[in-house]
C-alpha cells in the first residue's frame, strides 16, 4: 500500500479517537511522538532520539522501523577469471586423466550425464555387447578353412544354445567325427594342431590364418614334425585330452575363440598340453591368450608359440610341471 495513504488514514483514526477523549485527557497525560515512516532513503542508518513531550491534542508520528545496517560490500567476481583459477588448482590426477586414458581400453573417466552414461560412451557400450554378440553366435567361413586346408568336424553339442548350456558336450567329438579324425590324421605325430571357434567366431575369422601359418613356419624351422590340422566346430578346450587320447601326439596345440568381453570380441588363445589325456588337470595346461590385432599380434604369437613348444619337448612337461622342471 502507498506510503502517503497509510499516513493519512493513520492520522485520521488518531483524530477520531481524539476527538472521542476530548474532556477526558488530564493536562498531564503526554503521548509520545510516533512517526510511521523515514524520510531517508533505504541502507542508511537512521539515528533515533528520545522524543519531546508536546502539548496534548497533538499527535507525531514515530519511526518504527528498525535501524538499517550499511549492506556488506559486494565482490564483483568475473565468471571467466573463476573458472580459469579453477582449472589451475585441480588436483594432477584430474590434470592426467586424459594421458592415463590413453594407455588402457578400460571405459575409465567417460564421465555422466545425470545419473547415466554420455551419450557417445552409452552407444559405445551397446555397439561392444552386440558384437560380443555376435561373436558367440557367429559362424566360421568356409573359405576360410579351405584356404588353411582344414578339415571340419564336431563336437556333441547340436547348437549354441546347447554349447552354452552344456559345457560337458563341448569336450568330447561325436561318434563321426572321431571315425574321420582317426581316418584322416597321422598317428603319434610331434606336434597335433587343433582350431575350434569356441565362444567366438570372430576371433578365428581374424586371426586363425596368421597364427596358423607363422606356427607352421616356426616348428618347420625348428625341424617339428606336426600332424594333420583340423578344425572343429563348437569345441572346448578340454577336448585336446580326448585328441591325445586317439592320435597319442607328444604335444597337442589348440587355437580357440575365447569368450568375448566389451573391450574385445576377437581375441584368440592358443592352449598346449604334453601328452594330454582324459582326466588330464588344468594345472599341466599352458595358455598364450590376447592373440589381436590389440593385443598380441598374431603373427608374433605364432611364432613363439614354435619356440614354447621346443621348450615343452626339451623338459617332457607342461604347465606348472615344466616351471618346476625349469626352476
Amino acid at each position: 500500500m502507498n506510503e502517503q495513504l497509510v499516513e493519512q488514514i493513520t492520522k485520521m483514526v488518531v483524530e477520531k479517537l481524539q476527538t472521542a477523549k476530548q474532556g477526558q485527557s488530564s493536562p498531564s497525560d503526554r503521548e509520545m511522538p510516533v512517526k510511521l515512516f523515514s524520510d531517508r532513503p533505504a541502507g542508511q542508518s537512521v539515528e533515533t532520539k528520545s522524543a519531546d513531550r508536546v502539548p496534548d491534542g497533538k499527535v507525531t508520528f514515530h519511526n518504527t522501523a528498525e535501524k538499517n545496517v550499511a549492506a556488506p560490500a559486494v565482490k564483483t567476481v568475473n565468471t571467466n577469471d573463476s573458472c580459469k583459477v579453477a582449472r589451475k588448482e585441480q588436483p594432477a590426477e584430474h590434470v592426467n586423466l586424459e594421458e592415463l586414458r590413453k594407455k588402457t581400453p578400460a571405459r575409465v573417466g567417460v564421465g555422466r550425464a545425470g545419473s547415466r552414461p554420455k551419450t557417445n560412451a552409452w552407444l559405445q557400450f551397446r555397439l561392444d555387447h552386440a558384437a560380443a554378440v555376435d561373436a558367440v553366435y557367429g559362424e566360421v567361413p568356409d573359405d576360410l578353412l579351405q584356404q588353411l586346408n582344414l578339415f571340419q568336424v564336431h563336437s556333441k553339442v547340436k547348437d549354441k544354445e546347447e554349447y552354452i548350456r552344456r559345457p560337458d558336450l563341448g569336450r568330447r567329438l561325436s561318434d563321426d567325427s572321431k571315425a574321420i579324425v582317426k581316418e584322416k590324421c597321422k598317428h603319434a605325430p610331434t606336434v597335433q594342431i587343433v582350431a575350434s571357434n569356441g565362444l567366438s567366431a570372430k576371433a578365428i575369422e581374424e586371426n586363425l590364418k596368421d597364427v596358423f601359418l607363422s606356427l607352421q613356419q616356426s616348428l618347420a624351422n625348428l625341424n617339428i614334425e606336426v600332424g594333420t590340422p583340423f578344425y572343429i566346430d563348437k569345441g572346448r578346450v578340454a577336448l585336446m585330452d580326448e585328441i591325445g587320447e586317439m592320435l597319442q601326439p607328444d604335444v597337442v596345440v589348440m587355437l580357440i575363440g575365447e569368450r568375448p568381453g566389451l573391450v574385445s570380441a576377437e581375441s584368440l588363445s592358443a592352449y598346449l598340453c604334453y601328452k594330454p589325456r582324459i582326466g588330464t588337470i588344468e594345472a599341466d595346461r599352458m595358455v598364450i591368450s590376447n592373440i589381436h590385432k590389440g593385443g598380441i599380434p598374431p603373427v608374433e604369437a605364432g611364432a613363439y608359440l614354435g619356440t614354447v613348444i621346443q621348450k615343452v619337448l626339451k623338459y617332457e612337461a607342461s604347465g606348472v610341471s615344466l616351471v618346476k622342471k625349469e626352476g
